[in-house]
C-alpha cells in the first residue's frame, strides 16, 4: 500500500498496518540495516558468511585502522589524483554524507568531462562504513590506469573507449564512526526502492547519500557498475530478494547475463572462482541471504546499469599491511570486467530515416523483459549480453516503426545501428547497418540488409573517379593545344 494512502488512514489502524507490513518481510528490510538474517538462513550453507555480513564489527580498534587513510587523507588522495593525471581524469563531487562531507568521484578517459558514444563503468567503494577495503583498492586502480595508459594493452583500451567513473567511499561517516551504517545509522545497501518493498519508496526518508546516488545514475548513463564491499570472496548478481520473501534462487530478466559478468570477475580473480562455499566463486544475492532496499537492484530496474556486488574480501577489516595482496588479487578482475563493456555485447547507434539525426529509441531482446535506453545526444546504446547465444533485437521509439533483426552473438563485441521509420512515411526496405549480415527488417523477414554508409562511401569513390577522369582528359587536351601553338606543323611547299 502507498505511503500517502496510509497517511489518510486513523492513527490507530495506521499503526496495525505497519505493524502487520513489518512483521511481513524479513529483519534486514524492515530495519532498513538492522543486523539480523532472514529466517532460517543461520543453518543454511551460507549462513555463517551471511551472520558476519550483516553485523556491526564487535569493535574497531585504533591498531586496526592504522594505515588506511582517513577521510580528510582520502580527499587529499583524490585531489592530488586529480592534479597528476589531469589529462585522463576529472574530479567531482556528486553529493554530502550526513555530516556534510563531499562524495568525491573520479572520472577516468581520455577526453574526461566530454560527452561520447561510449559506454560507461561506476565503481563504488565503502557503502558500509566497516567495510573500507574498497576505498584503498579504488584508489589503487585509479593510479594503476593512470600509470600505465599508452602502456599497458588493457590500460589504454579501457581509458580510451569507456568512461571509468570512481566514487572511492559512499558512507565516509559511517568510516569516521566506524560502524556498517552512515550518521544516521541507516545501511545504505537497505535504503534504495525496492520491488517488492513499498514502504522504501517514500522519498522524505531517503539518506543524502543515497539520493547523490540515485541522482547520479540520472546524469550518467551508466551500461554497468560494481561495488565492493568485504565480509566474503564471491560475486553476487540480482535478483537481491525475492517476491515471497524466502531464500532461494530468484533470477532477473538478464539472469544469463549477470551470471557471464560474474563469472568474468571470478575467473580473473586470484582464487574467488576455487571457493568451496560458492559454486564457480559467484551467487545469486536472493539465494544466499536476501535483503530489500538494496543498490544492486535498483540500478538494474531504474537505470538500465548492470551492477554486481562484489565481496572482495573474507574479513570486513583486514589489517591494512594486507591491502596490497588484496588489490593484486583484484587487479585483473576489475580491469577485465570494465573491458567487458567494449569486448562482449551488442552496440550501436539508433537514427531517425526522415532526417538522418541520432534518436534516444529504446533496445529489446526477445525473451528479456528488459529495456535498454539510447542516449539522446547520439543515440548510442550499449547492451551487455551473455556471448555465444543467439538474440533477436528489437530497436523502437514512439512515433517510429520498430526494428528488428536476428543475431548470433560471438565470443566478440558486435556492431549494429538501427535506422527507424517514422510513422506516415513511405514503407519501404529501409537500412541497418551491421556487421554480422544477418536478416534486418522490420517484420522478421529474410531481406538482405542495405549498408547505408558503405553504399555512401562506393558513390562518392564512383564520383571521385569520374571526375578525376574528366580533370586528366582536361589536362591532355590542354596539353596537346599548347604543343601545337608550341611547334606548329611545316608548311607543304605549293606546286607551280
Amino acid at each position: 500500500m502507498a505511503i500517502p494512502r496510509l497517511r489518510s488512514l486513523p492513527l490507530p489502524l495506521l499503526l496495525v498496518v505497519l505493524l502487520r507490513a513489518f512483521a511481513s518481510l524479513p529483519l534486514q528490510a524492515a530495519a532498513r540495516g538492522g543486523v539480523g538474517p532472514s529466517p532460517g538462513i543461520a543453518v543454511e550453507k551460507h549462513g555463517a558468511f551471511s551472520r558476519a555480513l550483516l553485523q556491526d564489527m564487535p569493535e574497531i580498534t585504533d591498531e586496526m585502522v592504522r594505515g588506511y587513510m582517513s577521510n580528510s587523507e582520502l580527499e587529499g588522495a583524490v585531489q592530488d589524483f586529480g592534479r597528476r593525471c589531469a589529462n585522463v581524469s576529472r574530479i567531482y563531487s556528486i553529493g554530502k554524507s550526513v555530516n556534510g562531507s563531499p562524495l568525491w568521484a573520479i572520472e577516468i578517459s581520455d577526453k574526461p568531462g566530454l560527452k561520447e558514444a561510449e559506454p560507461a563503468f561506476k565503481f563504488i567503494g565503502n557503502v558500509h562504513g566497516d567495510e573500507p577495503v574498497g576505498r584503498e583498492v579504488l584508489m589503487q586502480l585509479a593510479y594503476w590506469l593512470c600509470d600505465n595508459y599508452l602502456k599497458d594493452p588493457l590500460a589504454t583500451l579501457i581509458v580510451e573507449n569507456t568512461h571509468l567513473h570512481i566514487l572511492p567511499s559512499m558512507n565516509p561517516d559511517g568510516f569516521a564512526l566506524r560502524r556498517r551504517g552512515n550518521a544516521n545509522n541507516v545501511d545504505l545497501n537497505r535504503d534504495f526502492p525496492d520491488q517488492f518493498f513499498p514502504l522504501n519508496d517514500d522519498i522524505k526518508h531517503r539518506q543524502p547519500e543515497t539520493r547523490a546516488i540515485m541522482n547520479w545514475i540520472k546524469q550518467e548513463h551508466f551500461t554497468a557498475s560494481a561495488s565492493l564491499h568485504g565480509g566474503a570472496l564471491v560475486a553476487n548478481y540480482p535478483w537481491d530478494g525475492s517476491r515471497d520473501t524466502r531464500k532461494q534462487y530468484y533470477g532477473c530478466p538478464d539472469d544469463k547475463t549477470f551470471r557471464y559478468m560474474a563469472s568474468v570477475y571470478s575467473q580473473s580473480h586470484y582464487n574467488m572462482s576455487l571457493s568451496k562455499e560458492f559454486e564457480g566463486g559467484i551467487t545469486n544475492g536472493a539465494l544466499w541471504y536476501p535483503i530489500y532496499g538494496g543498490m544492486q537492484d535498483w540500478n538494474y530496474i531504474h537505470g538500465g546499469c548492470f551492477e554486481l556486488t562484489l565481496e572482495i574480501s573474507d574479513v570486513k577489516w583486514p589489517k591494512a599491511s594486507e591491502l596490497l595482496v588484496i588489490w593484486k588479487q583484484n587487479k585483473l578482475s576489475m580491469l577485465n570486467l570494465v573491458a567487458s563493456l567494449v569486448k562482449t555485447g551488442v552496440h550501436g547507434r539508433i537514427f531517425a530515416a526522415d532526417t538522418g539525426r541520432p534518436i534516444p529509441g529504446s533496445l529489446m531482446v526477445k525473451g528479456i523483459d528488459s529495456k535498454i535506453n539510447a542516449s539522446g545526444t547520439f543515440g548510442n546504446y550499449h547492451r551487455m549480453l551473455a556471448p555465444g547465444q543467439s538474440y533477436e533485437v528489437v530497436a523502437s521509439m514512439e512515433g517510429f516503426r520498430p526494428k528488428r533483426t536476428h543475431i548470433m552473438l560471438g565470443r566478440e563485441a558486435m556492431n549494429l545501428d538501427f535506422i527507424l521509420d517514422p510513422y506516415g512515411a513511405l514503407k519501404g526496405a529501409k537500412p541497418l547497418r551491421n556487421d554480422c549480415g544477418c536478416s534486418c527488417n522490420d517484420d522478421g523477414g529474410s531481406n538482405k540488409p542495405f549498408l547505408l554508409r558503405e553504399a555512401y562511401l562506393w558513390l562518392y569513390l564512383l564520383v571521385l573517379f569520374f571526375l578525376l577522369a574528366l580533370y586528366l582528359l582536361f589536362r591532355r587536351r590542354m596539353a596537346s593545344r599548347l604543343v601545337a601553338q608550341r611547334h606548329p606543323p611545316p608548311k607543304r611547299p605549293v606546286a607551280v
